[in-house]
């Protein structure tokens, strides 16, 4: 049943426009801009997403609309960051409960962390509420010029603006990610908005018939989890071999899911790189506080010992397993429990079990992904040293490569997520490898390039989200609709007669 204020094009039958082979990757079947709107309102201002009563195209109030999209965004900017802030609060409070007063000195303290929280869910809440309250600002003040096209020269007007309105107002409201700090650099979130924006895009092409040949290739069933083994190759080898190359909350990250310790790391990077070992005492003080007494060879050619002690690969890898695993369950939490209060909201309170139950299988589901992950990273690794009884930088590589496959796990709406998100870190760190090896030359030019990217790839995402729609997931499309409002084919706009 449509929505209230839907427009009733339903009933004049299934639209065949597009087709199951035409490239998108929605959950739900794949549905062309008129069938889209036979169970969505017939314009932005639609009362079931921006919460006021029905009205006609000639009553529709944009200021609303601004401040509505603008208050969305906020929460969802603030409510993402804050509850992930929260989880991060309470993990530091258990491990600083844990450590002893001389290792405290040095460390924030509770209230310290609890301020730093709140300025950072401040500052997330902003950057999201200006940047839709711009876009829409934006989308807005365009449509207006528009006119009412009551005669033939605003008819024009309007048709040559519907186009690339969204354009405009993605690559203009882009900037708004400054106000998370003027001096705080987001190349990672940049980069990874740009792959979206490619993922977009080159659905967009499939559906073309100019460019359909050429995207072909990117419909491989498999190409998230081979994305993934690569972009493992370089943030895995990068985490053992040049850890300053990865954004400092992704290294920690790392650090606390990777479970070996800097000394070890030390220890596996210096025969890789084939340098003199310097930590081998320290490594082995560091196995007899943890009960195992451990004697360790220079002349080693295999890091097994220092990876995992007096333990055979096989039962590293199980033991490896259940520690990653408790770890990897805080982290996936917020994950679900967050999109759960914000886009079931309402079937929330309707069906509340099967919600939070698909959440729970969820977080058990993505946490048993990422335990593997981590656990089997170090025995592809194992596997391969033992195999060529040599370890070196080609060998690291080589061995993280096929841990990508751990996201078989996942669901597969998922994966092109994971995989996106990790490729956007290994290109950061892939390129900050080759400036620091020399072979890049450093730009001091362009002090914000990921204002810059971030910007470009919100115009290529607005774009494809008020004209080619089917190219989003129905969930994401869900989302984007409750904040910003769905957005109107070019055939028609509604004003507010003054």
């Amino acid at each position: 049943m449509p929505p209230p204020g839907a427009a009733p094009l339903a009933a004049a039958g299934p639209c065949t426009c597009f087709s199951d082979e035409n490239g998108a990757d929605l959950d739900d079947n794949p549905r062309c801009w008129h069938c889209r709107r036979s169970d969505l309102p017939s314009s932005s201002s639609s009362s079931s997403l921006l919460s006021f009563d029905s009205v006609s195209l000639y009553d529709y109030d944009k200021k609303w609309r601004i401040v509505a999209a603008s208050i969305k965004g906020f929460a969802i900017g603030a409510g993402i960051k804050g509850g992930l802030a929260l989880f991060a609060i309470v993990a530091r409070f258990r491990r600083r409960r844990l450590l002893t007063s001389a290792k405290k000195v040095g460390m924030a303290s509770s209230s310290e962390d609890v301020i730093l929280a709140i300025k950072e869910t401040l500052r997330y809440g902003l950057f999201l509420g200006t940047f839709a309250g711009t876009f829409v600002s934006v989308d807005e003040i365009i449509a207006t010029v528009g006119g009412h096209r009551r005669h033939a020269f605003q008819t024009l007007i309007f048709s040559l603006t519907a186009r690339w309105r969204a354009l405009l107002a993605g690559a203009i409201a882009g900037p708004s990610m400054l106000l998370t700090g003027l001096d705080t650099q987001h190349t990672s979130l940049a980069i990874y908005i740009l792959m979206r924006a490619a993922v977009l895009a080159s659905r967009c092409g499939i559906k073309s018939k100019r460019f359909g040949r050429i995207c072909k290739p990117l419909t491989w069933v498999h190409g998230d989890i081979f994305l993934m083994c690569l972009s493992s190759s370089q943030i895995l080898s990068a985490y053992i071999l040049k850890q300053e190359s990865l954004p400092g909350t992704y290294k920690s990250f790392l650090n606390k899911h990777g479970g070996k310790d800097p000394i070890i790391l030390q220890g596996v990077r210096e025969i890789a790189c084939g340098m003199h070992f310097t930590n081998l005492e320290a490594i082995e003080k560091h196995y007899k506080a943890a009960g195992v007494d451990l004697k360790l060879d220079p002349q080693m050619k295999v890091p097994c010992s220092i990876v995992h002690g007096n333990q055979s690969c096989g039962a590293h890898f199980i033991s490896f397993l259940i520690q990653a695993y408790k770890r990897a369950l805080p982290v996936y939490l917020p994950v679900y429990l967050i999109p759960a209060l914000i886009v079931h909201r309402q079937g929330l309170l309707k069906r509340p079990y099967t919600i939070l139950g698909k959440g729970l299988i969820g977080t058990a589901r993505s946490s048993l992904f990422l335990s593997t992950y981590c656990s089997s990273a170090w025995m592809w690794t194992c596997l391969l040293f033992r195999l060529f009884k040599r370890c070196n930088i080609p060998m690291v590589a080589m061995g993280t490569f096929p841990t990508g496959l751990a996201l078989a796990i996942e669901k597969k709406s998922r994966r092109i997520e994971i995989s996106l998100y990790c490729l956007a870190r290994a290109i950061e760190s892939f390129f900050t490898c080759m400036a620091d090896l020399g072979y890049l030359p450093s730009s001091k030019r362009l002090k914000r390039a990921d204002v810059a990217v971030f910007s470009f790839s919100t115009a290529i995402i607005m774009h494809c989200y008020a004209i080619e729609r089917d190219v989003f997931r129905s969930k994401y499309l869900n989302v984007l609709d409750w904040v910003f409002g769905v957005p109107l084919p070019p055939s028609e706009t509604p004003r507010r007669g003054k």
